[in-house]
């Protein structure tokens, strides 16, 4: 009888042992009833809690824990599915580019560490139901890392490799009657983890389903559909292969919902081949992912029904069609999402309501395709998205990224490249290839295979995309390692790159255009970023060739924990105490990991991922409609008119723009002319309730904002001034101020008796540096504008000398101005004038004269602290969401409200946040309407509970200190925060401040 030899997970050339044939998922039931009810009468969970004993390595495992006569029913409890590093035992790891076991354990790739490998003993008892008793039975591991080894009844069944497809095996051999004992080792590490160096936590253990299977003695054991369309797209062949364990004969119904498309019935054997015309199916797109049923009813040569089988089918036609990737027949664009199977509770046992809850996510916000990255996700989350519609590039379990020099940032030798084009990996990554593509093949959202993930390039990988193209002609391959090696530039039929500026790929395809274009990853997402993200999404208006990308990424990979004290916050790499790792790289999510709610980011991506698009022009609309199938006749349209915020009209218009085509429409509006003002919004929501969304959900919208100026009054109000040896005082109707010539700024302003301010009001020139910043040295480059916020002073360099302010009385006012000198090389100053109103209004101006040896800054405003009290924001400006410079297009103007805690996102790493433009009006007050008023026109305004220095001297929320204030920051402008990538790519020069002539900014403050 055959042995188990630990030897063979140290070998890459032998990744399994007795696993079953990969084959597809499809659903097969007992009955027609069966189908209806639900009822998986063949399948027998064994989810639930085991028994577990845990070593730190092999060598320290329990050798012999298999033997059915060993007792462990006296071991612990541990549920599965789960990872063991989320049941308390090892830690959970998290690393980038580099392997987990790098500097601890000297190994070369194929070799394994055994100092440290954790190695978990699994036992689970059961008895078999007397329903699957006289049938062969299997078992279904549907998600193990790394490597499994298998025993029942004591008896070795078998050994599989690749932690992201099932592993079956057959157990009816050593089956016994009554209580059977399943006996699992799993092994952290195998040779084939040199192939799983994807950016992501490690885990390990049996972390999904696990369920037994029965077969009737007729049983459909593979099923392969494929729909071909005619070149009209308006019928179809149905393609049917199945593979079968006996003869026997097969009835087909094809249904469309209650109505029956076809039935037909047919002999079947081993090996079948049936095909079905079809006349005008509703086509399955994202748009429309419309569903069809298919029902195989099999049966054995006695005419007794054995099983059957339910299958959805989306008739739909991919290809690359005059170098474009077209679906039914119209060029495509992926408004795409790279998504790691993640949960913040469970690490990468997900749920399917979190699933769900994704998909519904994405599709509320415009996102069209998801990317496995960077292995096959459960196969539940296919059937999700052929139900809600996403596309889908499934990538195969491949990547080798700790190969590449980080450092220098250079892919790795062709000699020494994993898997390159050495031998002994060949047959390891052509399995994960056919085990992704055998159990995921009839699932309409796949679009497209892909090889992996950042493993170079060579005739491995090249093997592979030509096995895909052997087992499928109906879908293009993908691997983006090709542009790294362009010796086997075949493997990819798509030109895919990473991070190139948009500008550089719209170059590229101007001299090169054998292969439509993607962007596999893009739009770095980590921390406060996504900017300028429309300058991909207007690049695939104007270049055909170029069909979109897939942002990096969609969840924050963090875990819940608990600091010190039994708070909760989210743990990012580092924060379990394991090493090496790679910090908060994991926090790259347009939704946070905590919830799955969507970040500040999301309402930029939803605006330039939206399928209509419109410019206003007074009282008409281009409406551009880049739907591939559905005319905006499909939503309401409402057009909104307001004034200084308040809605004075809201008209619905009737829109009917083709698919692919735009139009003009006029809007039944009265274009107002009176002093204000104004926006003109014209919102597209969904008509009904649909299964992502409500009722009035918008779904796209464009704003166009005018102004219409008069004269504004000036203060007539008396105000009296005080001529203090050391101060300034100014009094008018229910306020006072004091300015201070020895503290060197304003100290006082009391309104309604009440002290508004907390702290003398500075000159800021610094934000909380952000994840991008920290990547492109931002810090070092301007680090001299922190120094200037800090220590901005009108003191001389001796510092018994003062700089005096500059008092000017006029009729109703007086301006009292500040010269300030900043600590910076080439020494600069700046002046900051106080002009104060007899209602207590207080004009403030600063100005800032350029030196030519200093850059721009990160922020030229003005800060203010508050007392904490003043918790409550309402701004006129762009919102709802936080914008800037570079990320502000999916904002409307408006007027909005939250609190001032409400404005800290919640990055991973406490950052910049909060900020918000085009803003007329901001009120800070308390609960009971008390508070400051500020007021200019396109200010950038932020109201925080911390400085940007207290905000980056944290490293977690948790660091952050008690709050004390309320810091509100009013500027002319803040650069933007960029998000090409994380690592290096800076603010794009059109969202810089601008410093080649002098700089102003001019608003008001008042008491409320």
């Amino acid at each position: 009888m055959q042995k188990f030899n630990y030897e063979i997970v140290k070998n890459p050339e032998i990744f399994m042992e007795n696993r079953l044939e990969a084959h597809s998922d499809h659903y097969y039931y007992p009955s027609s009833e069966a189908i209806k009810l639900g009822e998986e009468g063949f399948r027998y969970t064994l989810n639930g809690i085991w028994k577990f004993a845990y070593a730190k390595n092999y060598e320290a495992s329990l050798k012999d824990f298999a033997e059915e006569s060993y007792d462990c029913k006296v071991w612990d409890n541990i549920r599965v599915p789960a990872h063991i590093q989320m049941e308390g035992y090892d830690v959970p790891q998290y690393a980038n580019v580099q392997y987990p076991w790098d500097g601890r354990e000297e190994i070369n790739p194929g070799e394994i560490p055994t100092v440290f490998n954790p190695t978990a003993c699994y036992v689970k008892y059961f008895v078999l139901p007397t329903r699957m008793e006289g049938k062969k039975v299997y078992i279904s591991f549907q998600g193990v890392e790394s490597g499994m080894a298998l025993w029942l009844n004591g008896d070795y069944v078998g050994y599989s490799e690749d932690s992201f497809t099932p592993s079956d095996f057959e157990l009816t051999p050593y089956l016994k009657p009554g209580e059977n004992k399943l006996a699992v080792q799993v092994f952290k590490w195998t040779a084939g983890s040199w192939c799983e160096d994807q950016d992501f936590f490690r885990f390990s253990g049996i972390y999904r389903d696990v369920y037994l299977y029965a077969t009737p003695e007729v049983h459909i054991f593979d099923l392969k559909v494929q729909t071909i369309l005619d070149d009209p797209y308006e019928n179809a062949e149905l393609s049917v292969d199945l593979v079968a364990t006996n003869n026997g004969q097969v009835s087909f119904w094809l249904m469309d919902q209650k109505d029956i498309v076809f039935q037909e019935e047919a002999d079947l054997y081993e090996l079948s081949h049936y095909s079905f015309r079809v006349t005008s199916p509703k086509l399955w797109s994202a748009e429309c992912p419309y569903l069809y049923d298919l029902i195989i009813e099999v049966k054995n040569n006695a005419g007794e029904t054995e099983e059957v089988v339910s299958q959805k089918i989306g008739f739909r036609s991919f290809s690359i069609k005059d170098g474009m990737m077209c679906l039914n027949g119209k060029r495509i664009v992926f408004k795409g999402v790279n998504r790691h199977e993640f949960s913040a509770l469970t690490g990468r046992c997900v749920s399917e309501q979190e699933m769900v809850k994704d998909l519904v996510t994405m599709k509320q916000n415009n996102i069209n395709a998801i990317r496995t990255s960077h292995y096959p996700n459960s196969s539940k989350l296919y059937e999700l998205c052929d139900f809600y519609g996403l596309y889908v590039i499934d990538e195969a379990n491949l990547e080798t990224h700790g190969m590449w020099d980080p450092i220098q940032r250079r892919v790795a030798e062709k000699e020494t490249a994993v898997p390159g084009d050495n031998p002994k990996w060949l047959k390891l990554v052509l399995d994960r290839a056919y085990s992704m593509y055998q159990r995921d093949k009839n699932h309409a959202s796949i679009l497209i295979w892909s090889c992996g993930n950042e493993s170079y390039g060579g005739k491995n990988i090249f093997e592979m995309s030509q096995a895909f193209r052997t087992w499928d002609t109906t879908r293009p391959v993908h691997y983006e390692g090709v542009c790294w090696d362009r010796r086997y530039n075949d493997t990819s039929d798509i030109e895919s790159q990473m991070y190139t500026p948009a500008a550089k790929i719209e170059a590229f395809l101007a001299k090169n255009r054998e292969k439509p274009f993607i962007c596999c990853e893009y739009v770095h997402a980590m921390g406060n970023s996504c900017g300028a993200m429309h300058k991909y999404t207007e690049l695939t208006d104007r270049e055909p060739l170029f069909q979109g990308g897939f942002i990096w990424d969609y969840i924050d990979q963090s875990i819940t924990k608990k600091d010190r004290y039994g708070r909760e916050f989210q743990a990012y790499g580092g924060d379990f105490d394991e090493r090496p790792c790679d910090y908060n790289f994991s926090g790259n999510g347009i939704v946070y990991g905590t919830n799955r709610e969507s970040s500040p980011k999301m309402q930029e991506v939803k605006y330039n991922y939206q399928n209509i698009s419109v410019e206003i022009n007074e009282d008409k609309a281009m409406v551009v409609n880049r739907h591939l199938f559905l005319n905006t006749n499909e939503y309401d349209c409402f057009v909104l008119v307001e004034k200084n915020g308040k809605l004075l009209q809201r008209e619905w218009v009737e829109t009917h723009i083709a698919p692919l085509y735009k139009g003009e429409v006029k809007l039944p509006i009265v274009i107002p002319n009176t002093e204000g003002i104004y926006a003109i919004t014209v919102s597209f929501q969904l008509k009904e309730d649909t299964i992502w969304g409500k009722k009035g959900h918008e779904v796209a919208f464009g704003q166009k904002v005018y102004e219409i100026k008069t004269q504004p009054e000036v203060c007539q109000k008396p105000i009296k001034v005080i001529h203090g040896r050391l101060n300034i005082g100014v009094k008018g109707e229910a306020f006072d101020v004091l300015f201070s010539a020895l503290s060197g700024g304003l100290v006082s302003y009391r309104y309604a008796g009440v002290e508004m301010i907390k702290a003398i009001p500075k000159p800021n020139f610094w934000r909380a540096v952000t994840d991008n910043d920290m990547g492109n040295n931002m810090p070092a480059r301007y680090g001299q504008w922190k120094l200037a916020s800090l220590y901005v002073s009108h003191k001389k360099e001796d510092a018994r000398e003062m700089i005096a302010p500059v008092l000017e009385e006029r009729d109703h006012c007086a301006t009292i101005t500040y010269t300030y000198l900043l600590p910076t090389q080439p020494a600069a100053s700046c002046q900051l004038a106080y002009t104060v109103y007899g209602d207590g209004t207080i004009e403030t101006h600063l100005v800032y004269d350029p030196v030519n040896e200093l850059r721009d800054m990160p922020e030229f405003g003005v800060m203010f602290k508050l007392d904490a009290d003043y918790n409550q924001v309402e701004w006129f400006g762009m919102g709802p969401e936080e914008t800037y410079a570079d990320r502000c297009h999916g904002a409307k103007l408006g007027i909005y409200h939250n609190e001032v805690s409400d404005n800290m996102a919640k990055y991973l790493v406490p950052q910049e946040c909060g900020n918000k433009i085009g803003v007329y009006y901001a009120k800070v007050t308390d609960k009971l309407g008390r508070g400051m008023c500020f007021s200019g026109k396109n200010l950038s305004f932020s109201a925080l509970p911390y400085t940007p220095h207290e905000l980056e001297n944290a490293v977690h929320p948790y660091e952050l200190p008690p709050v004390h204030y309320t810091v509100v920051r009013v500027a002319k402008q803040q650069m933007g925060v960029a998000g090409d990538d994380s690592w290096g790519a800076q603010t794009h020069q059109e969202y810089l401040l601008d410093v080649s002539k002098k700089m102003e900014l001019k608003f008001s403050f008042k008491g409320i």
